[in-house]
């Protein structure tokens, strides 16, 4: 199988970039990080009128129509720029939830608000224990439960703060209580794929953590030196750089593939996107360490910015399934049991 994004793939991811390389920089992070939100202010109204957060919707009803592989592309540049937003869980998990597998009257009108920017959505999956990210500024919640995915008010559930590595992060842990009047995707095929498409999101923010990591340390190890020279002259740092390239390389073309099957609606994308998700995670956990040790002391400081990228690496190795959940799924299809 061959795997290449599209002129116009690239072009939006490209512009994506741009507008996140000057709406969030480190700096702009720091300032979230002190914020009561820890948001970037008018950022998400700029990804909505790009068009990002209704990628996947019908046009419509205000979306772009776009397919889960250019949507892919841009949940890596959202991790390639830390984005303290919710944009992969409401682009690539919750609008595909009520666009194909919605059985109230009213998924229509949420999937609108949605594009446009009225609303918000909260995602709580059964992968993460309940926890739910920037719940607080959320306008609605869907969460599964054991008989599928809820569209919840707010006003009937519980938030309890919960202190994260993730400095930009606001996450919570949900309570509620499932009730038929809630329940929006009444499938086990609907809440399975919506686990599967968080897991692709996060490998996909996960490669584009590592790839920042890489880059900001090569700069890093360009300039700091020692003995007269560059450290990143010295055959130990160059090992470590290289190690580093070599994992986020192996694990972004099963991160493509596995957004490829979603699109097609391959009946192993389970499974691809398992190899995706375990592949990824440990490769930002190799990238988070190596980095770590180029930067020196200065790297463990919360003064430098590696911190906010590498502690959001942390956050996602675990979140939707750690890399061993999902070697256990590939293993259980390889061996066919």
């Amino acid at each position: 199988m061959r795997v290449a994004f599209t002129d116009d793939q690239l072009a939006f991811a490209d512009a994506v970039r741009s507008l996140l390389a000057k709406e969030c920089t480190p700096g702009h992070l720091a300032a979230a990080a002190g914020s009561s939100d820890g948001r970037v202010p008018g950022l998400w109204a700029q990804l909505v009128e790009m068009g990002v957060v209704g990628a996947l919707a019908p046009e419509g009803v205000g979306g772009t129509g776009l397919d889960e592989v250019a949507l892919v592309r841009l949940c890596f540049e959202a991790g390639y720029a830390a984005l303290p937003e919710p944009l992969s869980d409401i682009a690539m998990v919750v609008v595909p939830a009520l666009r194909d597998h919605a059985v109230t009257p009213d998924a229509e009108a949420w999937l609108e608000r949605i594009c446009s920017g009225d609303a918000t959505v909260g995602l709580g999956l059964s992968a993460n224990a309940g926890l739910v990210d920037h719940a607080d500024r959320a306008s609605v919640f869907l969460l599964e439960a054991v008989d599928g995915l809820h569209l919840v008010d707010p006003d009937v559930v519980t938030l309890e703060p919960v202190v994260s590595v993730d400095p930009v992060a606001r996450p919570a842990r949900i309570g509620w209580t499932p009730s038929s009047a809630t329940l929006v995707v009444g499938s086990a095929v609907g809440a399975t794929e919506a686990r599967s498409r968080a897991a692709l999101a996060s490998a996909a923010e996960l490669c584009g953590l590592s790839r920042r990591m890489i880059d900001m340390t090569v700069s890093y190890v360009s300039e700091r030196r020692q003995f007269g020279v560059p450290i990143g002259s010295f055959q130990a740092i160059k090992h470590h750089l290289a190690n580093a390239l070599a994992a986020v390389a192996f694990a972004e073309p099963l991160v493509w593939r596995a957004a490829v099957s979603i699109a097609a609606g391959d009946p192993d994308a389970v499974v691809h996107v398992a190899m995706a998700k375990a592949q990824a995670s440990d490769a930002a956990e190799r990238v988070s360490d190596l980095t770590l040790q180029c930067h020196g002391a200065i790297a463990y400081t919360v003064e430098y910015d590696l911190q906010y990228f590498m502690k959001r690496a942390w956050v996602l190795v675990r979140r939707d399934g750690s890399a061993r959940m999902h070697r256990s799924t590939v293993q259980e299809f390889l061996l066919g049991s």
